[in-house]
Parts: C-alpha cells; structure tokens; sequence
C-alpha cells in the first residue's frame, strides 16, 4: 500500500539540533482549500506550530499563496482578504495559546504591480487590515521560453515585466509607502531583478528561493552549466546593496533532485550534500546580514521534513560564528521585515 506524504517524512525523524538557536522562518504559507490542495489540504497555525520538532522558531514571516481572496467587490481588492485572513491567524498565536512563537509578525501578500499608481488604495488597504504586520507584496514574474516550466498559479508570464513602466510605477509607489518587495522569478531572470533594484535603491527587495534555479524539462541535466550561469548573474545581483536573499525553496520538485519520488525522503545530511554549494555561495556573495533561511512550508513539505530541514542549515553553517549565524537565522529577516515591534 502507498504510503501517504505524512507517512512518507515520518520514515526519517530527527532531534533538533541547537535547539536554543533563535529563529525567524523568512517565508511559509497557510490556507485552507479544502481537497484542491492534496497532499496538505489545511495548514493553519496549529498545522504549521506542529511542525517545529524541537527548534526553536520565534518568529515567521507569511508569503501570498492565493489564500482566502475576498469573493466580492473590485478585482484589485480582493487579494486584501488574504491579508485579513492571515492577520486572524497571527491574532490567534500571540494569544499564546500555540506557544512563544509570533506566527505571521511579517506579513508579504499581493497586489497587481501592473495598477502603477492606482495600486496605492490597495497597498493601503492591505496596511489597515495588518496593522504592524503588513511588510510587502510578492509579485511572480516567472517567464520562460518553454510554458511547461511556468508555475501554474502564476499572476503573470511575460518577459521583462520588471522593466515595464507601469509596473516600475507600481513599485515606486511600494517604495514610497516605505515597504518591501518579493521577488519571485526563474534564474534566468535575475539580470531584470538587477536593474530594476539599480532603479530603486531606496527599495528594499527580497530574491526568494535562491534566485529561482531550474533542472526540469530542458533545464534537466545542465545544474553545473546552471550553477555558473546563477553564481555569474547573483554576483552582479549582490552588487546592489538593497536586495536581501531568502536561503530556501531547493526541496521544490522543479529544483529537479527528484526526493518526492524516492521511498523515503532526504536525511539532513542528503539534503547539505546536494544542497550545500547553492546554499554557501549565497551567503559569499551577499553575506550572512544580507541572507535569511526559509522553510518555504508547506510547499516544499513534498519533499522534506521540516525539522529535518532546520537541521541541514544549523549543519551547512556549522563553521559560521555564533553572529553570522545569528543574522542567518534570525536577525536579517528580523531587519529586512521591521519584525522587532511585532514580536
């Protein structure tokens, strides 16, 4: 009989290492859409506080995932119930009823950048439904030559969307209001991130999931051929000293190491021997202040146990000082996401 994907991480258990070592997962979702979302069809703050097995998380920051949009009223308003959803969730643990941590003290949701200037009323809607914790938007820009590559729910598939004027207008207005932005894009397209961060540099803009890397459909078979191109395209990125980098996402199947298929899943030294160079030349080129670990749960869920995974970053850093480590795990995302009066 098949194991279900619960059953399937439960093969591999692992104590938490470090457990005393503070941190700030930069990025995890929560929803509820009942059976469109098999294998995790409800993730909640009780469903994501279940996860910590012994780490010590204090914090965390909530990433969009198209979760609870309004039903009603003007289409641009709607992705604003999503921030209202998850503004109950963060009420729900500080009651400290579910334990220390301050779920969702940051909150990143979307907008529709292509509004330009008329995004402003929908940025300051998303403000007055998350007061203290509304930090920024994320806006997925993935485009690629091959349509199969694209994620499926992404807003947009264009290319150079982060040159267009309408959209750049749109960002100004974010950078105005003094919030970040949430890069979503493929590798490929971190030169566009680039210039856009050169443009606005009193921005702060976060590169999630390692700059988005690839090794599916074409790109299968090409990670060394990728790995120059990324390191080659990152190091002009990190020239720009207003982006920060979420450390995180590489257990998505679409990183094409394949664990979601195997009979059981990765240990944590799997994961830092597959992992780690990715992982390293972030932190070299950016440097522990600029970078932010990430849990990416409960999508990357498929593939890895969350405490599991926490334990693959204490082990990949293990040669860091005790603060370079602490920025990693805690005090960037802390920074990047104004989270200390939240918490």
């Amino acid at each position: 009989m098949e194991l279900s994907r619960i059953d399937w991480l439960a093969q591999v258990h692992e104590d938490a290492l470090e457990p005393d070592l503070p941190i700030c997962d930069s990025h995890h979702h929560l929803w509820d859409r009942r059976a469109n979302q098999a294998p995790f069809e409800n993730y909640l703050v009780r469903e994501y506080l279940a996860e910590f097995g012994g780490h010590r998380l204090v914090a965390s920051v909530f990433a969009d995932c198209n979760s609870m949009y309004r039903a009603r009223g003007p289409e641009e308003m709607k992705p604003v119930g999503e921030t209202e959803f998850v503004q109950g969730m963060a009420a729900m643990a500080a009651s400290g009823l579910y334990g220390d941590c301050a779920v969702a003290a940051g909150i990143v949701a979307y907008a529709d950048l292509s509004l330009g200037t008329r995004i402003a009323p929908v940025l300051e809607a998303h403000v007055a439904a998350a007061p203290g914790r509304f930090r920024g938007i994320r806006f997925g820009t993935h485009w690629d030559a091959d349509p199969s590559v694209r994620p499926g729910r992404s807003h947009h598939a264009a290319p150079n969307m982060l040159g267009d004027a309408g959209i750049r207008a749109g960002l100004a207005c974010l950078a105005r209001m003094g919030l970040c932005f949430d890069a979503s894009l493929f590798f490929h397209q971190i030169p566009e991130l680039t210039a856009l961060a050169r443009a606005l540099p009193g921005m702060t803009i976060v590169l999630g999931h390692l700059g988005g890397l690839l090794n599916i459909g074409p790109y299968a078979g090409r990670k060394d051929e990728i790995f120059a191109h990324w390191k080659k395209d990152l190091a002009e990125l990190a020239t720009c000293p207003n982006v920060v980098v979420k450390l995180g996402g590489m257990a998505n199947p679409r990183f094409g190491f394949g664990w979601q298929n195997e009979k059981r899943p990765p240990t944590s030294d799997q994961f830092v021997a597959a992992t780690r160079r990715y992982f390293l030349t972030a932190i070299e080129l950016f440097g522990p202040h600029r970078c932010m670990f990430e849990s990416n749960y409960p999508v990357d869920k498929v593939s890895i146990a969350f405490a599991v995974l926490w334990n693959a970053y204490k082990k990949m850093t293990a040669d860091f000082s005790p603060a370079e480590r602490a920025e990693l795990f805690c005090g960037t995302a802390m920074r990047a996401y104004c989270l200390s009066a939240a918490i």
